[in-house]
């Protein structure tokens, strides 16, 4: 029979190689604790992706799409889906509203360069009152540039979040690389040429351009 001491002998040896044992693991954690669809989210970088793309196929496929401003919204007044078909994107969702490129030529007749979301209204008839109203940023609503584009697609992302984030970031790469050189000061009576696109929306005073080039003339 095994006497006391050999029983507290045996017991100190199992306690120590638990000890070791307990030791020599590592707690690892699990892929949700890691971040899972976070680190996968942390990978889609909306502006890189709007960078990438904006000289090769955004710039070329606005000029080749768009007609002048006065054409395109006399047609989207009278028949939107004629107007889609010729300026828009055909491949737009169905519950969508239709957004046109467009090119704006005349003289500014308004600005308003005091809020973040500073815009010009452009005369394009010659009739001494705006006909479109331009977005000149550094803020800028909506996303018309995204939506006018028919290689961009919902299904092409993975979630609404992505989706938005990438409208947004067409929008600022316009005001880095475009807008937030234009000047802002004395523009009423100087020329605007732009090239961009607007949405149809219900109760606006005039059509909300996005530009996605802008060039303002000098002085008069």
């Amino acid at each position: 029979m095994p006497n006391k001491l050999t029983w507290l002998t045996l017991g100190l040896t199992l306690a120590a190689l638990a000890g070791l044992s307990l030791g020599a693991c590592k707690i690892l954690p699990t892929p949700s604790a890691q971040g899972g669809d976070s680190a996968n989210s942390s990978a889609f970088n909306p502006d890189k992706m709007v960078e990438e793309i904006w000289a090769s196929k955004v710039i070329p496929y606005l000029q080749q799409k768009a007609g002048p401003f006065a054409e395109v919204h006399a047609l989207a007044k009278t028949d939107p889906a004629a107007a889609g078909a010729k300026y828009g994107n055909p491949k737009k969702q169905a519950n969508s509203p239709w957004t046109f490129a467009v090119r704006v030529e005349g003289k500014i007749v308004a600005a308003n360069t005091q809020s973040r979301a500073a815009t010009i209204d452009v005369d394009v008839d010659g009739d001494g009152k705006a006909n479109a109203r331009v977005q000149i940023g550094p803020a800028m609503r909506g996303t018309a540039l995204r939506d006018s584009l028919d290689f961009v697609q919902f299904n092409d992302f993975t979630n609404q979040i992505d989706f938005a984030q990438f409208g947004k970031a067409f929008n600022a790469y316009a005001d880095k690389s475009v807008l937030s050189k234009l000047p802002r000061d004395g523009l009423e009576g100087r020329t605007a040429k732009v090239l961009g696109a607007y949405t149809i929306e219900g109760g606006q005073d005039l059509p909300l351009v996005t530009p996605a080039e802008a060039e303002i003339g000098p002085k008069p």
